[in-house]
């Protein structure tokens, strides 16, 4: 089969961006990446109540080139009506939806979501925690980026999220969890490293800058060869509660994780049970344990997923 051509679409958040990529890229297909910005009203209107028409789009040329690709990979909510009417344009496009589109899944050839959304359809494939862009290559060849400017035996790396819907990140949760990794990692010798993700505000990366002093080696902007190298050389990973995407991302290299809790401003079921799963597969534990070492099954799921889909398009007519 000819390398496959793929149109990916997103809102244009970190976890959705490593999610459409990284299956692109376990596809072997080229890509290119398009965020969609929906006209002013549409952005506040469910998927299932918006028109299937490009008038809700602020830039839609992309659904004009639908002869240009083969494959359609979308996530999030604004991505789902332009997907639907690329299909509907050209129904030999194979279209694959990330996460619940909250619409009929008829109107996609896949759903790939998180056994966490507790989704179930013919056309639905499971993974456990999130699919990403993170591969086992890219963190070993990541390893000189950082390493030439530490030089410690025992390394933590903290991932740092930000502020969302479910968790504000006020001063006094963040002190408490930077008081957890002096008492559980610096009190006993370890190095920090601490990277931020990009809904990591400036000031939190500045309180972590003042808190931990000469003690860390702090990654001041988004960098992944900076993250993938803080993947690498860390005996154990501290990631904030706040991003599924973080947490699986790091499970892929087999290495302690340890998730740093908040209180949720509002509930929300499916972080309970993703917790609950990778708890189960002994992936996780929460920050207020003390240090301890466990080994688990490096969590591959996008290429695990990736086979499952070769399968089902190796017969799709393209042409």
């Amino acid at each position: 089969m000819a390398k496959l051509k793929a149109l990916l679409l997103t809102e244009g958040y970190h976890g959705m961006i490593s999610q459409v990529e990284g299956l692109a890229k376990a596809l072997k297909a080229e890509f290119q990446h398009k965020i969609v910005r929906l006209n002013l009203m549409w952005n506040y209107i469910p998927p299932k109540l918006t028109p299937i028409s490009k008038i809700i789009l602020k830039d839609n040329n992309y659904i004009n080139n639908d002869d240009t690709f083969d494959l359609v990979i979308s996530c999030g909510r604004k991505s789902v009506v332009p997907s639907i009417i690329l299909k509907k344009k050209n129904d030999k496009i194979f279209t694959i939806h990330i996460q619940d589109p909250k619409v009929s899944f008829k109107n996609f050839d896949l759903i790939v979501a998180p056994e966490h959304d507790n989704l179930v359809g013919e056309n639905v494939i499971s993974s456990k925690g999130a699919i990403h862009y993170i591969t086992k290559d890219e963190i070993e060849k990541a390893n000189s980026y950082l390493s030439d400017k530490i030089n410690n035996k025992k390394i933590v790396s903290l991932i740092l999220g930000g502020p969302n819907k479910y968790y504000n990140f006020s001063n006094e949760e963040l002190t408490k969890i930077f008081n957890k990794v002096r008492s559980n990692f610096i009190s006993i010798g370890y190095k920090i490293i601490i990277i931020p993700s990009m809904r990591t505000p400036k000031n939190i990366i500045e309180k972590a800058k003042n808190y931990f002093n000469k003690n860390q080696i702090i990654v001041l902007d988004v960098d992944k060869k900076a993250y993938l190298s803080a993947l690498n050389l860390a005996d154990h990973i501290v990631v904030t509660c706040d991003s599924t995407s973080m947490i699986s991302e790091a499970a892929i290299t087999g290495k302690p994780i340890y998730v740093a809790q908040m209180p949720s401003i509002k509930s929300n079921q499916r972080f309970k049970e993703f917790f609950n799963l990778f708890e189960s597969l002994k992936i996780i534990k929460n920050l207020d344990s003390s240090v301890e070492s466990w080994n688990y099954e490096k969590l591959d799921e996008t290429n695990r997923i990736s086979g499952y889909i070769k399968d089902k398009i190796k017969d799709h007519d393209f042409s």
